[in-house]
């Protein structure tokens, strides 16, 4: 009964989505030279072979699945096709994707436009990555004898008690997965006890990223321009975060003279708004997006630019990641771990749960549950060298600890992979 209510109103309901998508694109929300691919028109023609289609909802879940779309681009006569539903995530996917792959945007679920996506590309296979499930594409795609994968499925606190509450229709779309693999045990238990049929957890494909990429080029003129000051790093903050990073260089700066605060936006175009309201501080600050130079005067520097966090969490060796003190889920710690940066992070880390837990019992990471606890932990790393080192090794040692996730997942994906989606 749901699923045909939610099917009847995602037809019907044409010119409100239409109004909807105008708005998104008026914020720059939506690609308007490739829109046509929203509307399941594609702008590539389906290469020969096999098809391999990955469907990862934005920029961290597309980031996340770049091992397997590399690995699955190297199998002769495949051809991999990505799909992302934001325009941030579509430019990291042109500068990452692996010669051959191919990006589009996933099309809005409503059945024309699903339908129109499937009768072009024809995958061969379907790979889910996280949680995103939307009605209309998973039935249409499992109605069509395409083998759908669930990879690093994760069933958030909130998400279990919604879909409980929706028992039927979870129940419905799970049902056209031939495999569930969970990011961690409880993420596999609890698709099993939603409905799914065949279930398992091969560890988190997030273990299995590469390092964040740099342009050694420009590494070299942006340390030359930093010296040997101080620093710590923000990373993919979220508003009221920048705020907070400001307050923090006020509350150290007198305990460690020369101290510069990096902050990096999850999005960049909120840079001017950000520098705004930094500035409304009192703070002096250099807007690497407006190509503003660091200073011996610079207090902040605002990489308001994408693609660059790797370089930044190269030449800061304290990383606090955003998305934490805001309650809003956290972003992956794993990413300034994996290039041996000593690794903090707040009080909501939701969406990375188990890995944070992980990472805090293993001295790989410190969570700080307010802005005067991120004061104490940022200054206690800049006076201690020695805490510096051993915290940043930690973390770097826990993040290449399960590097062998990609194989034991494809051990569990070869079965379809051999027999190109028939079995």
């Amino acid at each position: 009964m749901i699923l045909a209510l939610y099917r009847g109103l995602t037809t019907l309901g044409a010119p409100l989505i239409a109004y909807y998508l105008d708005r998104r694109m008026a914020r720059g929300k939506e690609d308007r030279v490739r829109f046509g691919e929203r509307r399941g028109v594609p702008s590539r023609a389906r290469p020969d072979g096999m098809v391999v289609w990955l469907h990862a909802a934005s920029i961290g879940e597309s980031i996340s699945m770049l091992p397997v779309i590399e690995r699955l681009q190297a199998r002769p006569g495949t051809t991999v096709l990505i799909t992302t539903g934001t325009v941030t995530s579509a430019e990291v996917m042109a500068e990452r994707l692996p010669e051959g792959a191919i990006h589009q945007y996933v099309p809005v679920d409503r059945l024309p436009w699903v339908r129109r996506f499937l009768d072009h590309w024809r995958p061969d296979l379907a790979l889910w990555a996280e949680s995103e499930f939307w009605p209309n594409l998973l039935v249409e795609t499992a109605a069509r004898g395409v083998p759908l994968i669930l990879l690093n499925g994760r069933i958030s606190d909130r998400s279990f008690a919604k879909w409980r509450r929706q028992s039927r229709l979870v129940r419905r779309l799970l049902a056209g997965f031939v495999l569930c693999l969970g990011q961690t045990p409880t993420d596999a238990q609890r698709l099993s006890i939603l409905g799914a049929k065949r279930v398992g957890c091969r560890g988190n494909l997030k273990f299995a990223a590469l390092p964040l990429p740099v342009d050694e080029t420009a590494m070299a003129r942006q340390a030359a321009q930093l010296g040997d000051r101080p620093r710590w790093l923000a990373a993919s903050t979220h508003p009221g975060e920048e705020a907070a990073a400001g307050r923090v260089h006020q509350a150290l700066s007198a305990l460690h003279p020369g101290l510069l605060t990096i902050v990096v936006p999850r999005h960049p175009n909120r840079g001017e708004a950000v520098a705004a309201e930094l500035r409304a501080l009192g703070l002096r600050v250099a807007q690497r997006g407006a190509g503003q130079a660091v200073t011996a005067e610079t207090q902040i520097l605002l990489a308001d630019t994408l693609g660059e966090l790797g370089l930044f969490i190269r030449l800061a060796p304290i990383v606090f990641m955003g998305k934490s003190l805001i309650g809003q889920g956290g972003q992956n710690p794993l990413e300034p771990a994996r290039l041996g940066a000593s690794v903090l992070f707040g009080p909501h880390m939701d969406n990375f749960a188990e890995i944070a837990s992980r990472m805090c019992r293993a001295s790989a990471a410190e969570q700080v549950m307010d802005e005067p606890a991120l004061v104490l932990a940022v200054s206690r790393r800049l006076a201690d060298p020695g805490l510096l080192a051993r915290s940043g090794q930690a973390a770097h040692d826990f993040a290449l600890a399960e590097d062998d996730v990609l194989d034991a997942v494809f051990a569990e994906l070869a079965p379809w992979l051999t027999d190109r989606g028939t079995t």
